[in-house]
């Protein structure tokens, strides 16, 4: 929590830009940014540690904001590098979570699409609609929304502001929570469809859009094999939305329990295009054991899959190397499998990473890149607006089944327990919907209510 907490109060000292057109450092609704009626809302308070708090309600602050009473929200894979400290800039007390649907409860005075009482999900992107970035339907990189100097300082630009994702993007309050803020509401909600179940258009908010960016910026072409890093609802979606791009094989590269999760949701149809790799079987790094590389050439020909996608995120350091340069500070990210990636695929193959990577890292071999003409594509935050209106039409029409990845239906006073569960990956814990007291009754395929 020290190195956390001492990165905002650097951030602090040195002064945000003035690049933004909505209030930073909003992770809570203590003080004058809330109301003296209390919510339940799930918190980072220290390292490893979330708890579940009776917290003020928000108010509106800005004239374009809105207010949602939350009937979902989730957990993502992206959640527990805040929990782990990956992500600097956390506060105690910071409200988290970025991937949330609900009613509307209040809108500000300048607000004119969004509606009392109708249903919308949010972008987990906080966009301002009208800066060049936006104007191309790229939110995620919205130029006004973020005006963290750290972040500019360590990338030579900003992302967008997130929502329940720290300081270091904005620092805006979370959806886990039974009310939440919504900022320029116009542009970062999207209305649910009488014919969609929240159960469904939550997932528009992230997990949808970021495996669909992650198959089509990396591009998969009719005919590919593509391997995917990580088997986790992005990983699951990614290969979901690759079948559908017209890829020949999906190989997912994770262990147990999420391989057998994998096998026993995967498409019917599709089971003779399924190949499960359990790094945990295989050697890594310069050997002569079998590695997931010499796997990957032997299952595509010997030549390897046409693209790789990674899922998983560059805090999971499999060797000692990396683990002790991760934790004196060496580096922030391991390289792994990025080596794995690049090494594995064919000559002039495609790699995308959609994982969370923070900063810097070691031991990369970009010999392999150079020399065999490999692409590494960083797929970014996906920029969610360019997307979310075509899922949510694949969704209408029956193309498109979120549920195939929902395993649990937990409450929201419970959302503490279920963060070390997913952790752990307890219980095949793959990808949870969040009830709060506002929630609609569960629709037809909806996990049976789990309780902790």
């Amino acid at each position: 929590m020290a190195a956390s907490q001492a990165a905002f109060a650097a951030e602090k000292a040195i002064g945000h830009g003035d690049n933004s057109v909505t209030a930073q450092d909003v992770t809570n609704y203590g003080g004058e940014n809330g109301r003296r009626e209390t919510m339940k809302a799930l918190c980072w308070m220290g390292k490893n540690t979330v708890e579940m708090h009776d917290v003020p309600r928000p108010k509106i602050l800005e004239p374009n904001d809105v207010i949602l009473k939350v009937t979902g929200t989730t957990v993502c894979g992206s959640d527990l590098h805040l929990l782990h400290g990956t992500v600097v800039q956390l506060n105690k007390g910071d409200i988290l979570g970025h991937e949330f649907c609900g009613i509307v409860d209040e809108v500000g005075s300048n607000v004119t699409k969004v509606q009392k009482g109708k249903r919308y999900v949010a972008s987990f992107q906080i966009a301002c609609g009208e800066c060049f970035q936006c104007r191309q339907k790229l939110s995620s990189q919205c130029e006004k929304t973020n005006a963290n100097t750290t972040q500019r300082a360590m990338y030579g630009g900003r992302t967008a502001g997130m929502f329940g994702y720290s300081h270091f993007t904005g620092g805006f309050a979370g959806g886990q929570a039974e009310y939440v803020r919504v900022p320029l509401g116009d542009v970062n909600l999207l209305e649910i469809p009488e014919d969609v179940p929240d159960e469904k258009a939550l997932y528009l908010s992230d997990v949808l859009a970021t495996s669909y960016n992650a198959v089509h910026d990396t591009a998969v072409y009719p005919g590919d094999q593509v391997a995917i890093w990580g088997a986790g609802p992005i990983g699951q979606m990614a290969g979901i939305h690759a079948i559908q791009a017209g890829a020949s094989k999906i190989i997912f590269i994770d262990t147990e329990p999420r391989l057998s999760f994998i096998r026993t949701h995967w498409p019917s149809r599709h089971a003779d295009k399924l190949e499960l790799v359990d790094y945990k079987k295989l050697s890594h790094g310069v050997t002569n054991k079998p590695t997931v590389v010499s796997k990957l050439k032997e299952l595509c020909g010997g030549r390897g899959p046409d693209a790789a996608i990674e899922c998983a995120a560059g805090e999971y350091a499999k060797g000692w190397l990396h683990w002790l340069e991760m934790l004196t500070g060496a580096e922030t990210d391991t390289s792994e499998i990025l080596n794995e990636m690049i090494e594995g695929v064919r000559e002039f193959g495609r790699c995308g990473i959609t994982g969370v990577y923070v900063g810097y890292t070691n031991h990369f071999n970009v010999g392999t890149l150079m020399e065999r003409g490999i692409r590494l594509i960083g797929n970014g935050q996906a920029p969610v607006h360019k997307y979310w209106e075509d899922l949510l039409k694949m969704i209408q029409k029956g193309d498109l089944d979120p549920l195939q990845m929902v395993s649990h239906r937990v409450r929201v006073e419970d959302l503490d327990k279920v963060y070390y569960k997913f952790e752990k990956k307890e219980d095949m814990m793959q990808k949870v919907f969040v009830e709060t007291k506002f929630s609609l009754p569960a629709c037809a395929g909806s996990p049976a209510l789990t309780t902790y």
